[in-house]
């Protein structure tokens, strides 16, 4: 008998309560362990920790934990289930239908996003995080008009949500609207600063806006903020070559190339290395002394 229950008169452990002690501790263990792995980035070692610890004893907070290293780990579908345990658990906890929504948008589910959205909007209608998922749901439906009007009204409910005005920018853009998508671009960049995003977003809405020298300076100024930025010079690089700048062209394709070899299939057409070579060509025949 331990000697301090013996002299206070204390029972043993029993042998039930000992295990339900010892299970405790080693659920704690798993769960710290996993916790300081996820922290450390090392998420396959986390999910590891986590599954140990929900063998012990089926908790929420290890649901939580679990789902959010798995995303890490591109394993969406599994933690698209823990998620749903949770969900289950809370069902008008709309930070968890949130969650669900992004993983639903990773996988391209765009009607299970938008049915998911529905929810979180029946539980806080003036949920700005909620419509702007909605409007990304529409987007991947094809729904640009509706994607355009309810990412507007999550600006509306939240005019410093940065996401919310590139993706409106980027959807006016592809409506045709170069004007709408510019105005987006500057908000962005005079309250961000110039931010990579916003600048090539800028970028595109004056090329579509037949503003080829402004859009080269910014795609220049893109380029120096982040030299591997390949969107960048693949799109400076067809500006140059439509400005008939063959030099200019081919030195962008290549610093491609160089960036993503695998696009190389991508590259097709005029802007070939072939298509810039043959146009080189012409052009040296045409006028030999480059004048």
């Amino acid at each position: 008998m331990n000697i301090f229950k013996a002299l206070f008169g204390g029972s043993e452990e029993t042998p039930e309560e000992k295990q339900r002690t010892d299970e405790a501790k080693r659920f704690d263990l798993f769960k710290y362990d996993g916790v300081k792995a996820a922290r450390m980035g090392q998420h396959d070692y986390a999910v590891k920790c986590y599954e140990k610890a929900l063998e012990i004893h089926d908790d929420l907070e290890i649901h939580d934990y679990i789902a959010q290293s798995l995303i890490h780990t591109d394993r969406l579908d599994e933690a698209m289930t823990h998620l749903n345990v949770l969900y289950d658990a809370q069902p008008d906890n709309k930070e968890i239908l949130i969650r669900m929504a992004d993983v639903a948008f990773l996988t391209e589910d765009y009607d299970k996003m938008a049915a998911l959205c529905t929810r979180i909007l029946d539980i806080d209608n003036k949920c700005a995080r909620g419509n702007y998922l909605y409007a990304r749901a529409h987007d991947g439906m094809g729904n640009a008009v509706a994607a355009v009007a309810t990412v507007s009204r999550a600006i509306a409910l939240d005019p410093d949500f940065a996401a919310a005005y590139l993706l409106r920018g980027q959807l006016l853009l592809k409506m045709g609207d170069a004007a709408g998508a510019g105005k987006d671009a500057d908000t962005l960049i005079s309250t961000y600063g110039e931010n990579e995003d916003a600048l090539l977003l800028k970028a595109r809405a004056e090329a579509a806006a037949g503003h080829a020298d402004t859009a080269t300076d910014i795609y220049n100024k893109l380029t120096e903020l982040n030299p591997f930025c390949s969107e960048a010079f693949k799109e400076r690089g067809e500006l140059r070559y439509n400005k008939g700048d063959m030099n200019g062209a081919q030195a962008d394709m290549q610093r491609v190339l160089e960036l993503n070899p695998d696009q190389i299939n991508d590259i097709t057409g005029e802007y070939s290395a072939e298509g810039i070579e043959n146009k080189m060509r012409k052009s040296s025949f045409i006028n030999p002394l480059g004048l």
